[in-house]
C-alpha cells in the first residue's frame, strides 16, 4: 500500500482499531514508498471499574425487579469497551510499517494496567457463564439481552479464547440481531460486545461481515443516540484494520457515513462552524480513523473516496477550521491529514483525465522538460524560457484556484498553504506533520507540469523550505523519509538553485554520516538527500562550494566506499553519481586531492 513514487511519499495508514491497529518504508531508485500513513491506534479498555462495581451490587435486585435498567460506565457513558487514543500518524511510509506498529500498541492498549482489576471487581457475573450469556441473546427478556451482552463484552475484552468460544457459540449472528432492537440498552450493549469481540481478530470481523453487519451498523448510525454511534463508528473503525474488508466497507458505508457524521461533524454543513459536543468528538475520531485505514487500501478505493460526494469538502473544512482556532494538535486533525496524503498518492496518475489535461495545458516539449536529476549533464534553462513557463503557469493557476470542490481540492493551490500552515503551527503531534509533508511530497513528485507548478508555488510564494528545515533539524527517521523526499521535489522544479542551495545544503550535509561511529539515517534518507544536492549541483557551482565547505566532501566519499549491504549500496552509487557531477567543477580538484581521493576518481558514473 505503501507505494512511492520516485519522489512522491504515499502515507499509509496503519490499521486501526478501536481497541485499534496503525500504520512506509521507502524503497530504492524509483519506487520509494515515501508516503505512507501510520495506522491509528485505538484500544478498547475493559469496562469501567464503576460498572462493574455496580454489577456486583445491583444486578441481582434488578433483574428480579424486571428492571435492569441503564448501565452506565464510570464516565456516565454506556458499558462498551472504554477507548484510548493512541494513533500514529499517517507518514509517507507508514503503510510499510503498519502491521510492526499493530501489534505494539494493541497490548499496552488492550490492558492499559487495568486487566489485573477485572477478576476481583466482577462478583456481579459469577452466576454466569459463556453459553448462558449467548443463550441471553435471544431471550425475550430485553433485561436479559442486556446482561448477556455486558458479559460478553466483559469476557471478551482481552480473552482471545472467549472470542474464538463466543464466535463457535454464534454469538456474532445473535449480536447483529440485536444491533437494530427496540430497545436502546439492548443496542448499546450488542454493539459493545461485539467492539471487543472483533478487536485483534480477523475470524470474528469476517464473521460479522458474513452476517450482513455492515447493512445492520449502518441503520444503526441513523439512531439518535450518541452512546450507539460511538459504538458504531469504533465497530467500523476496528473493520478496517483488516486489508481484505477495506474496499467492501469503502463500497458499503462511506456515502452514508459522509451523510451522516462528516458532513454535519465537520462543520461543512449548516453555520460552518465545528460544534461538536465530547461524543460527537469521538464519533468524528473514529470515524476519520476509519477513512484513513481505508485510504490506504487499494487504487479503486482511493478512486472511491476521492468522488465520494463530501467527503474531500469535510476533511478540508475540519482541518482549515481547527487551524483558525488553534487546535491543530487534535488527532481527528491527523487523522484527516492522513487522509489527505494517502488520497494524493499518484494522484496524477489517478485523477480524470479531463482534469489532468486541464492541469498540464499546453504540454512544453520533451526536450524542454528538466528532471533535474541527470548525471553530469548541466541545462539550465533560458530565462526567455522560464519567462514563458511562468506565464504558463500563471495562467492555468488562476484558472484552477476558483471555487475547487470535492477531490479537485487535493491539487488545488490552496492545499499547499494548509500544509505550510500544519507545519508552522502543529508543534506537538509529529504524525501531523509528518502527514503534511508526505502530502506536499506527492502532489509536487514526478515531472507533470502540475507537480512543478505547486513546487515553485510551495518555494516561492508559501515559503515552505524554512519551516521544512526546522523540522529536519529535529526530525526521527520516520519524519525524515517525507521531509527529505519533499525537498528532494523542490530541488529539481527550483527556480533559483543557487538561492536554494544556500538554505539547505549545510542542514543536508548535517544528517549524512562521514565515519563508523556516526549516527546514521536510513538508506533510503541518505538517497534522498544525494538527490537533492545533486539536483543542484547540476546548476550551480555555489551547492557544489557549499558541499564541500561544509564537510560534505569527506562524507559522500565514506557513504561511496560502504557497499556492505543492498540499502548502502544504492547510497554508494548515489554518492558515485554526485560526486562525478563535482568533479566537472576544476576548482573542486584540490579539494578532492585533500580529501585523499586520485584525481578523477570519483568521475566514475
Amino acid at each position: 500500500l505503501y507505494k512511492g513514487h520516485g519522489n512522491g511519499g504515499f502515507s499509509r495508514s496503519y490499521a486501526f482499531e478501536r481497541q485499534m491497529s496503525a500504520g512506509s518504508a521507502a524503497k530504492a531508485a524509483s519506487d520509494w514508498l515515501d508516503g505512507g500513513e501510520v495506522t491509528q491506534s485505538r484500544t478498547i479498555r475493559a469496562p469501567a471499574m464503576r460498572t462493574l462495581q455496580r454489577f456486583q451490587s445491583n444486578n441481582r435486585s434488578r433483574l428480579s425487579t424486571g428492571s435492569f435498567g441503564s448501565i452506565q460506565g464510570g464516565g456516565g457513558g454506556s458499558f462498551v469497551g472504554m477507548v484510548e487514543h493512541g494513533s500514529r500518524a499517517p507518514s509517507v511510509r507508514s503503510l510499510a510499517e503498519a502491521g510492526h506498529h499493530l501489534q505494539d500498541q494493541r497490548a499496552v492498549e488492550m490492558y492499559n494496567g487495568h486487566g489485573a482489576l477485572l477478576g476481583h471487581q466482577a462478583g456481579g457475573f459469577d452466576d454466569i457463564d459463556l453459553p448462558s450469556a449467548v443463550k441471553y441473546l435471544i431471550a425475550s427478556d430485553p433485561n436479559l439481552q442486556v446482561l448477556g451482552a455486558a458479559y460478553l463484552q466483559h469476557k471478551c475484552y482481552s480473552d482471545s479464547n472467549a472470542k474464538k468460544q463466543a464466535r463457535s457459540l454464534q454469538a456474532m449472528p445473535k449480536l447483529v440481531k440485536l444491533f437494530n432492537s427496540p430497545n436502546q440498552e439492548v443496542q448499546r450493549h450488542a454493539t459493545g460486545a461485539m467492539r471487543n469481540l472483533i478487536y485483534d481478530n480477523a475470524e470474528n470481523k469476517l464473521a460479522l461481515v458474513e452476517e450482513n453487519g455492515i447493512y445492520e451498523l449502518m441503520r444503526t448510525l441513523r439512531e439518535p443516540d450518541d452512546e450507539l454511534r460511538k459504538n458504531v463508528t469504533g465497530i467500523l473503525w476496528n473493520l478496517s484494520s483488516s486489508d481484505n474488508l477495506k474496499d467492501r466497507l469503502a463500497r458499503d458505508t462511506l456515502e452514508q457515513l459522509t451523510d451522516l457524521v462528516l458532513v454535519p461533524l465537520s462543520g461543512l454543513g449548516g453555520s460552518g462552524v465545528i460544534q461538536q459536543n465530547p461524543s460527537e468528538a469521538e464519533i468524528f475520531y473514529n470515524s476519520t480513523g476509519f477513512l484513513r485505514n481505508l485510504s490506504s487500501a487499494s487504487q479503486q478505493t482511493r478512486q472511491k473516496m476521492r468522488e465520494c460526494h463530501g467527503l474531500v469538502d469535510s476533511m478540508i473544512h475540519y482541518v482549515n477550521s481547527s487551524l483558525e482556532v488553534g487546535k491543530s494538535e487534535d488527532k481527528s486533525v491527523e487523522n484527516a491529514v492522513c487522509v489527505l496524503r494517502n488520497l494524493s498518492y499518484r494522484l496524477y496518475d489517478e485523477m480524470p483525465p479531463s482534469s489532468l489535461q486541464r492541469l498540464e495545458g499546453h504540454r512544453r516539449n520533451t526536450g524542454g522538460v528538466v528532471t533535474g536529476e541527470l548525471v553530469g549533464c548541466f541545462s539550465p534553462q533560458s530565462k526567455k524560457a522560464r519567462e514563458h513557463y511562468l506565464s504558463a503557469d500563471i495562467v492555468t493557476f488562476t484558472e484552477v484556484s476558483k471555487d475547487p470542490k470535492g477531490m479537485e481540492w487535493l491539487w488545488n493551490p490552496q492545499i499547499v498553504g494548509i500544509y505550510n500552515r500544519l507545519l508552522q503551527r502543529c508543534e506537538l503531534n509529529k504524525h501531523t506533520t509528518e502527514a503534511a509533508s508526505g502530502a506536499l511530497q506527492n502532489i509536487t513528485a514526478g515531472d507533470r507540469r502540475w507537480a512543478g507548478v505547486l513546487s515553485r508555488l510551495a518555494l516561492e510564494q508559501e515559503r515552505v523550505l524554512n519551516p521544512v528545515l526546522d523540522r529536519v533539524r529535529t526530525a526521527d527517521h520516520h519524519q525524515l523519509r517525507s521531509l527529505t523526499g519533499l525537498i528532494r521535489n523542490l530541488s529539481r522544479h527550483a527556480r533559483n538553485k543557487d538561492e536554494m542551495s544556500t538554505k539547505v545544503v549545510s542542514h543536508l550535509i548535517e544528517k549524512l554520516p562521514g565515519s563508523v561511529g556516526d549516527k546514521a539515517p536510513p538508506a533510503d534518507v541518505i538517497v534522498n538527500i544525494i538527490a537533492v544536492l545533486n539536483n543542484l549541483v547540476v546548476e550551480s557551482p555555489m551547492a557544489a562550494r557549499d558541499i564541500v565547505y561544509f564537510d560534505g566532501l569527506r562524507k559522500l566519499f565514506y557513504i561511496k566506499k560502504r557497499r556492505d549491504s543492498s540499502d548502502n549500496e544504492k547510497s554508494s552509487r548515489a554518492a558515485a553519481s554526485l560526486l562525478g557531477n563535482m568533479w566537472q567543477y576544476n576548482k573542486l580538484h584540490r579539494d578532492f586531492k585533500t580529501v585523499g581521493a586520485p584525481p578523477g576518481a570519483s568521475s566514475s558514473r
